[in-house]
């Protein structure tokens, strides 16, 4: 099991940069894959960012370019830094965790993008 927290979220401005934080409750060297997901009001769940435990990452191709995501085993916490968002990006972000084959879900932070 692992409970995930995100933090970072906000308002934003467009062509701006926020950076989103999720801390792990527990070492995530072996957590088979970790992302962020997002969610617009009306749409469904969709996946923005993953990466793997040896490290490879996949983007949804809205994203590539503008957005990165990272892992700092050493603190247990996996990030996804927003370079130039859109409006469109606007959306509760989720972190999520993929162990075996359960997922476990952060309680998701609010990204507002507008000028």
């Amino acid at each position: 099991q692992v409970q995930l927290v995100e933090s970072g979220g906000g308002l934003v401005q467009p062509g701006g940069s926020l950076r989103l934080s999720c801390a792990a409750s527990r070492t995530i060297f072996s957590i088979n894959a970790m992302g962020w997901y997002r969610q617009a009001p009306g749409k469904q769940r969709e996946l923005v960012a993953r990466i793997l435990s040896g490290g490879s990452t996949n983007y949804a191709d809205s994203v590539k370019g503008r957005f990165t995501i990272s892992r700092d085993n050493a603190k247990n916490t996996v990030y996804l830094q927003m370079n130039s968002p859109k409006p469109e990006d606007t959306a509760v972000y989720y972190c999520n965790a993929l162990i075996t084959t359960y997922n476990y879900w952060g309680q998701g932070t609010q990204v507002t993008v507008s000028s």
